[in-house]
């Protein structure tokens, strides 16, 4: 006999659900946006570790006009089964590196700079190295976000960039 999915409704999915940073843990295995605009599911990383990540990319990344959506997407691929136990520990490290500073936790960090402090002084370690080198691709291959970088895309397919927006650079 199977077991049927519980209905859960927007307003009983945000009722259950405790602030971490700019995200928002939401029961077991669950990670929205702090506006609800956006939730994805976590099978192997705890909802806080997930985001903690998200405010880990924002933070090695910050793009103020791209929203938490994508760079969930970014992290995303760090929930597997092989790559959460490095995950855990290095979150877990992270976390206690805020509290030498005097913090709470990562995300319990107010402050950008703070933040990005903290970040500094675990950035020689495998783990700062995995997560900043899979944010690269991770973040900045997403076709959604191009536009709001100016991006047009790869530009071969359309003859190249010499017969195609080569000389309309407007920010010089």
């Amino acid at each position: 006999m199977s077991k049927e999915p519980q209905k859960l409704t927007r307003r009983a999915l945000l009722a259950q659900g405790i602030a971490v940073g700019s995200a928002f843990v939401v029961g077991a295995g669950y990670v929205a946006g702090s506006s609800a605009a956006w939730a994805m599911e976590v099978a192997h990383l705890q909802p806080a570790t997930m985001a903690t990540l998200i405010q880990m990319a924002r933070d090695i990344y910050p793009h103020d006009r791209v929203a938490d959506d994508y760079y969930a997407a970014a992290v995303k691929a760090y929930d597997n089964a092989d790559q959460a136990p490095v995950i855990e520990a290095g979150i877990t490290a992270l976390n206690a590196a805020a509290v030498g500073a005097g913090f709470s936790s990562y995300v319990g960090t107010g402050w950008e700079r703070d933040r990005v402090d903290i970040l500094r002084g675990i950035e020689d370690s495998p783990f700062f190295q995995m997560i900043r080198g899979g944010l690269v691709t991770g973040l900045y291959n997403q076709k959604a976000v191009w536009p709001q970088f100016g991006y047009e895309g790869e530009s071969f397919s359309k003859g190249g960039y010499i017969d195609r927006g080569f000389n309309d650079i407007n920010w010089i």
